[in-house]
């Protein structure tokens, strides 16, 4: 089980004590090779501790995280999105490194920290339009209804029928790997829903999430509306237009 933040191992380790080894030389009369270069009194004021406190902060610079700092910086979401699949899988502990991929019953195992690192890297490199926190607002506001809110996303696209038919996309062909004005809000991180919700469901009501919703609760837009406006979308068999896996 994955208990254990991904920011704080990694500054446990950045903190370890470290063994400074230092080499004495013999310095001969009749050798120059051993003889010490003037240059070298440059630092002869800096003691070890000195030495060790600058290798450590050069070393904190860096994060678990930065690989998918640098893609989302460069607005590149199709990496963005397999480190962002890459990292839950680490997170979420040793059975899923082995597996391959995060069972919903893994995820609550996830340290809060590590999830709300992931979702404020994709809200600011995209102005706030994807991340989790904004996939689980659009949830609230679409009834928790995923049918809804897959349509919301852009996950899911509308048939060329009579009858109000929707099926889902095909991965990675039909998603949108860039950030436009026609880029449906919260369309990415993608999280696999082909074989239920279950996983999607309990990344989005993970307590790192929970106060991404306003404390009043904002309400459905669907609310209100007509019986025929309320009328749940259509989803196609899975037999016939389910697309291959995507994400997880």
């Amino acid at each position: 089980m994955a208990t254990t933040s991904l920011q704080s191992l990694h500054q446990s380790f950045l903190h370890r004590p470290q063994r400074h080894h230092h080499h004495h030389f013999t310095n001969s009369p009749d050798s120059i090779f051993f003889k010490p270069a003037k240059s070298y009194k440059l630092f002869s004021n800096l003691s070890s501790s000195s030495l060790s406190t600058a290798s450590s902060a050069a070393a904190t610079s860096s994060s678990p995280f930065d690989a998918l700092a640098s893609h989302l910086s460069s607005s590149d979401f199709r990496e963005a999105d397999e480190e962002t699949r890459r990292l839950l899988i680490e997170l979420a502990g040793e059975a899923a490194q082995k597996r391959g991929y995060v069972f919903f019953s893994e995820v609550q195992f996830i340290p809060a920290a590590d999830l709300q690192a992931i979702d404020q890297l994709w809200r600011q490199h995209s102005g706030g339009r994807f991340g989790y926190s904004v996939q689980r607002r659009l949830w609230e506001k679409s009834s928790r209804d995923f049918t809804r809110l897959f349509i919301r996303l852009g996950w899911m696209k509308k048939l060329d029928s009579e009858v109000e038919q929707y099926s889902y996309r095909s991965f990675p062909s039909e998603f949108i790997w860039e950030l436009n004005g026609s880029t449906p809000e919260g369309h990415l991180p993608l999280t696999n829903a082909l074989r239920g919700t279950q996983l999607f469901r309990s990344i989005l009501t993970h307590t790192a999430f929970e106060e991404s919703v306003d404390e009043e609760g904002e309400k459905s837009e669907d609310e209100g509306g007509t019986d025929a406006e309320k009328e749940k979308p259509k989803l196609m068999g899975a037999n016939t237009f389910l697309k291959p896996d995507y994400s997880f």
